[in-house]
């Protein structure tokens, strides 16, 4: 019997064994899934394909309880202030790891040791802070590339060295601005997340302002030429007279200096068939479209277009004439969705509002339905909001759209009538509530549902994985012209929150105060000429200089100046008045947990196969409650030894989780917020999976300035 066993043993690890080589075969046959390219890590999200998927699995789920810290390194002064923290996805290329820091720093890292090799500082003579969320690498036969931006300049540095690449632009970098003509030279552009690289292309999107009545820059995509600078093509967001979706602006829209539609969130590429896919953000001003009649082509519209080009092959809007800053976070994942017995080219593309679109790759078609669903009309004068919105097949809606009082928060249920008594004065119930005079819930809130971080996909058994926040925060609109006679004071606000609080609102009162000690010079001339990563607003007169000044400082409430309708002072007459957050009185969400989830969605049948809360209260933890979820920043990583990788939590917390089931198999304590991506890589055999622990991502989380690094 033993001997006999011993042989069945033999057989089925051989089986085993051949199974898995047919596998590994087979991918290789595909071409794009080829399972070399997962056990890098030298593209932002993994590969080009987005798939944040690593073939590597020395760390799996046996010996996951093995993981440790390897080395963590901090890649800027701890007594510096940062308010987006470290938001990178590490690149590695051979033992090079190259991050990015919020002082727009470039570091080059031994990836298997934690030291620095070299840094690259675009700003030496002055402090800056913004947000990026990495590097691009280019192989350029010799030393390699690495492409960045940092303020409204695209830099360019050699990957071996950390110096300029001299021939690029003028002495390594060019201005964003570029092309725009010289009324750019005074607006604000620059880009959070990575380009992609096609052949000798840089391909880029952009953040530009989208507050009520600032001027902004066009969001076109353009593709760089990787060697020189030039531009070699530009898509137009915004169509022009006889393009397609000209139709759906009003005739004049393109020319508005008010209006622009960009993508800030980043690429997808198949690159067997050089198409290129992306998603755009909400048409400006968010939440007021008067000014823009129609559905708003390209705005919060999936596309595809040829890389080579830049021509559209197709696209779809998830959103029509968008009033709520619902953007696409996160470009499309490249997957394969088993339909009709067949394996379709197709992708999936998480949103904001928690639904999954997954569409033909090819002609944009829907692989699983999509209705267009009534919703409410606006009742904001000059507003004319879609009668429509398209949803998705109930089953791939992964995050919460609805709300009623019979999903409120239970936890404290002490509160639960007061809750219900703030919500007798306020619109809510659903998705797509438009704004109104009365305080109108959003849900989910304006960074979703899915934000930047995006989906995971494992291209082995088709499964998505994406995390979700569940929580509502309410706006009211405001009319800038109802009264003629305002103070001084309250016109500032009505500035402020119209203009200001697309950066500041998080911490506000804040940034009032360290703003306070300041002169009113130094306001007026940091309001005029931009400071650091905070853009210029050389088109507010004196008076809207002098007034935000006064709100700044907290004086002028009985300055009573006159606002003169006939000189049109607003483009944008109706302005939200930000996004404040709904918490209970001891900060969490007035809506029923779980907070934030993480889910595992298969593509073939078009259904979550299971979905659990991500993240904790340690306050409720102590209490006993078992996981809440809470508001979660970056995506998760799948890898070959079974287990999804995600930070992301306002926890502070890195955990490991079963594929097969979403169990909890490891967790490690960070010193401040994982708001990141992760990255897995190997070298010599060895596998690593690194996370920046930045922090800064909500009011009262912690900054952090370290990149950590664990392996067995």
């Amino acid at each position: 019997m033993k001997k006999t066993s011993t042989h069945t043993a033999l057989f089925l690890n051989s089986m085993m064994g051949i199974l898995k080589l047919l596998l590994v075969l087979f991918f290789l046959s595909c071409g794009s899934e080829s399972g070399q390219k997962f056990k890098s890590w030298s593209i932002y999200s993994g590969d080009p394909s987005g798939s944040k998927y690593s073939n590597l699995s020395e760390v799996n789920t046996t010996n996951i309880g093995q993981l440790k810290l390897l080395w963590e390194l901090e890649i800027y002064d701890k007594k510096e202030s940062h308010r987006d923290g470290i938001q990178c996805n590490p690149i590695i290329e051979g033992d090079q790891m190259f991050v990015i820091g919020p002082d727009m720093k470039v570091h080059a890292i031994n990836a298997a040791q934690g030291n620095f090799n070299w840094s690259f500082d675009p700003f030496p003579r002055e402090k800056y802070s913004g947000n990026s969320r990495g590097v691009t690498y280019f192989d350029d036969g010799k030393n390699g590339r690495l492409y960045f931006v940092a303020a409204s300049f695209l830099y360019c540095i050699d990957a071996l060295t950390g110096k300029s690449v001299s021939s690029f632009g003028e002495a390594g970098k060019i201005s964003l601005k570029k092309g725009f003509g010289a009324k750019a030279e005074q607006l604000f552009i620059t880009a959070s997340t990575p380009g992609i690289v096609h052949k000798n292309l840089l391909i880029l999107g952009s953040r530009v302002l989208d507050g009520a009545n600032q001027k902004t820059m066009p969001g076109n995509i353009r593709a760089f030429n990787l060697y020189s600078g030039a531009i070699e093509w530009e898509f137009r967001t915004i169509p022009r007279p006889g393009e397609v979706g000209y139709e759906t602006w009003p005739k004049e829209a393109w020319q508005n200096e008010y209006i622009s539609v960009n993508s800030w969130s980043g690429f997808t590429l198949d690159q067997e068939n050089e198409m290129l896919f992306f998603g755009t953000g909400s048409p400006s001003y968010d939440h007021w479209g008067g000014n823009r009649v129609g559905d708003n082509l390209f705005g919060n519209c999936i596309l595809a277009l040829n890389a080579n080009s830049g021509e559209r092959i197709w696209h779809f809007q998830t959103v029509h004439h968008d009033l709520w800053d619902y953007d696409i976070p996160c470009p499309p994942n490249l997957i394969r969705v088993k339909s009709n017995g067949k394996l379709v080219e197709a992708i999936a593309q998480p949103t904001k509002t928690g639904q999954l679109f997954v569409l033909d790759r090819f002609t944009g078609a829907p692989i699983h339905p999509i209705k267009e669903v009534a919703v409410p009309p606006s009742d904001i004068p000059g507003e004319m909001a879609s009668k429509t919105q398209p949803f998705t097949s109930p089953e791939l809606i992964y995050g919460k759209i609805t709300i009623d009082e019979n999903a409120l928060n239970q936890i404290e249920g002490f509160e639960k009538k007061s809750i219900k008594d703030s919500l007798q004065s306020m619109i809510y119930g659903q998705l797509y509530l438009p704004p109104a005079v009365k305080p109108t819930m959003v849900f989910p809130q304006f960074n979703g549902g899915t934000d930047w971080g995006g989906a995971a996909y494992d291209p082995y058994d088709r499964s998505l994985y994406v995390n979700t926040s569940n929580e509502p925060e309410w706006f009211a609109m405001l009319n800038l012209l109802e009264d003629q006679k305002i103070s001084s004071y309250n016109y500032g606000k009505q500035l402020f929150n119209s203009n200001c609080n697309i950066c500041h609102n998080s911490a506000q009162n804040n940034i009032l105060n360290s703003i306070r000690v300041k002169d009113r010079h130094h306001i007026k001339t940091t309001l005029i000429n931009g400071k650091g990563a905070m853009p210029a607003f050389p088109h507010f007169d004196a008076k809207a200089v002098d007034a935000l000044s006064d709100y700044i400082i907290g004086m002028g409430k009985d300055k009573v100046i006159e606002i003169d309708n006939n000189e049109k002072i607003f483009e944008i007459p109706w302005v939200a008045n930000g996004h404040p957050e709904l918490k209970t009185k001891n900060g969490y969400p007035i809506n029923e947990a779980p907070w934030g989830t993480l889910s595992k969605i298969d593509l073939d049948n078009g259904k979550i196969d299971w979905q659990i809360p991500l993240g904790t209260y340690p306050a409720l933890e102590k209490l006993g409650h078992s996981p809440t979820g809470t508001f979660n920043m970056g995506g998760p990583v799948v890898t070959a030894g079974g287990l999804v990788f995600i930070g992301a939590t306002m926890d502070e917390r890195f955990r490991a989780f079963d594929q097969s089931n979403g169990k909890l198999l490891w967790e490690y304590q960070l010193e401040a917020g994982g708001y990141a991506t992760p990255a897995a890589y190997q070298i010599n055999g060895k596998q690593y999976i690194v996370i920046a622990g930045g922090g800064s991502g909500k009011p009262g989380t912690k900054a952090g300035n370290k990149i950590y690094c664990f392996g067995l």
